[in-house]
């Protein structure tokens, strides 16, 4: 099973604590991925998996991406990004690793084999970038423009745009015939996980993409000691014509071409399991933010749980522990959030209940009562009962039942045009100034802070909001238990 903490990492501009999302699994000797832009360490959750009777996992989210902080600073380089990768290296104790980085993760990691070669046994990259000038000069005005939320949602129409075409033409924004690339597609399933990456990360995916874009040729050069390297791509990547570009490597490079992604991933396996770190693995964790395992109701997976105190705090359908405090104790309920998946579809609130209170046993926590948000005041109600203590006194929501269970939620399923993300987010302005928040009138007007309509707090309650796979049954469940 692939588990996910939070660990606080020295950041090397600041020398403050910045927080870093990592995921674990396997065994045997330590083996560092770092992902591409602007992924997060979730997409190496099926390579953990296959490797994890090799070497023991670690994937973390870059800075700035996935859930960990950004960099303190405003314009970081390539160097900065690799130093983060040692920094983290230095929070988790781990004097060596193997390492693994596909295209940006490939470039970041090339630049800390340089910067510090004794913390690396070995490293493998698939698709290792280097750039013309004049390639960095177009890259550098075109490729990443900021990524703001605006008012009434218009930066997620060109964001689906932006990640649909990036698998039609390299780079994205050149839309030409000598651009085209052979695995285009109109999958929604492909293109929304990307999309919601770039959500988490926000502005910072930028960030992150443009220092890898202008980064230099960083192979050491003759008499420079450095661990064994493997350099690959596949047919059909951008980047396997870069192999070629290489140039001379020191002894213990090789440079290799193959034809798919299953051969690089072999050829790179094969490549680390013959230099294994000589250090054990090792876990750390912060105690204030993490993942707990709940075994409980059909549900068999992670919740994610952040905070302290005594009261506990569930967000409404469609929510996130981050609609509270980072002080207040709250969960995000399964199917929510950083929280795993229901195996099946749950059937009662009680369900709900069952994991909720499983969860704080896990914990190990002293709840005196229990919070709930919108309709989740009934699973506070049923949380509470289960715990022994009172719920937080609140009133449903208005509105009748019948017209929630039929208008609560828009339809979120990801659509070939990005339609779903529009929804979303025209549900929450609607839902800040009026409730019931699909009946507006003058009647149903909501006071409201104006705090609130700003684009960057819609954003944080969007991504809440299009993460949460499992909206809809808890809402039923909800309105189930209120007799409607």
């Amino acid at each position: 099973m692939i588990s996910r903490h939070f660990v606080d990492v020295v950041d090397a501009t600041s020398g403050a604590l910045r927080r870093v999302h990592y995921r674990k699994c396997g065994s045997g000797p330590p083996l560092l991925l770092v992902h591409q832009s602007p992924r997060s360490g979730g997409e190496y959750e099926g390579v953990m998996a296959r490797w994890a009777a090799h070497f023991t996992c670690y994937a973390p989210d870059s800075p700035g991406f996935g859930d960990s902080a950004p960099l303190h600073k405003a314009d970081p380089q390539v160097e900065d990004y690799a130093d983060a990768a040692l920094g983290f290296l230095d929070a988790m104790g781990l004097p060596q690793v193997g390492a693994y980085g596909f295209h940006s993760g490939a470039i970041i990691l090339v630049t800390a084999v340089k910067r510090a070669a004794h913390r690396f046994s070995a490293l493998a990259c698939g698709g290792y970038a280097v750039w013309s000038e004049a390639e960095k000069a177009d890259f550098g005005a075109n490729y990443t423009p900021a990524f703001l939320p605006l008012p009434y949602g218009e930066h997620l129409a060109w964001l689906w745009g932006r990640i649909l075409e990036q698998s039609w033409f390299f780079p994205w924004y050149r839309a030409d015939d000598a651009a085209r690339l052979p695995m285009a597609n109109d999958d929604p399933g492909k293109v929304h996980p990307i999309v919601m990456e770039v959500l988490a990360a926000g502005d910072s995916f930028r960030l992150g993409y443009a220092a890898v874009l202008r980064a230099n040729r960083d192979v050491p050069g003759p008499g420079v000691a450095t661990p064994p390297v493997l350099l690959s791509a596949y047919q059909g990547d951008p980047l396997a014509a870069h192999l070629a570009r290489l140039g001379t490597l020191p002894p213990n490079w090789r440079a290799e071409g193959v034809a798919t992604p299953d051969e690089l991933e072999a050829l790179a396996l094969a490549h680390l399991r013959a230099h294994p770190a000589a250090c054990a693995a090792t876990a750390v964790e912060v105690a204030d933010e993490g993942f707990v395992p709940v075994a409980a109701a059909g549900f068999d997976g992670l919740i994610h749980w952040r905070g302290n105190g005594e009261v506990l705090h569930l967000h409404a359908p469609g929510g996130a522990a981050s609609a509270f405090g980072v002080e207040a104790l709250a969960v995000d309920l399964p199917g929510h959030g950083l929280s795993g998946d229901w195996d099946g579809a749950p059937e009662s609130l009680a369900d709900w209940a069952e994991v909720v209170a499983a969860a704080v046993a896990a914990l190990g926590v002293a709840v005196r009562s229990v919070e709930g948000r919108g309709w989740s005041v009934r699973l506070a109600a049923a949380v509470a009962a289960r715990l022994g203590v009172g719920p937080v006194a609140a009133a449903d929501p208005k509105g009748a039942v019948a017209e929630w269970r039929a208008q609560g939620l828009p339809d979120l399923v990801p659509d070939r045009f990005g339609g779903h993300l529009q929804r979303g987010w025209q549900m929450l302005r609607a839902e800040t100034f009026f409730e019931p928040w699909f009946a507006a009138s003058a009647a149903t007007a909501r006071a409201f802070d104006v705090a609130e309509a700003t684009p960057e707090a819609l954003a944080v309650r969007h991504l809440a909001l299009m993460r949460a796979r499992a909206a809809r049954p808890l809402l039923n469940a909800c309105l189930d238990a209120a007799g409607g």
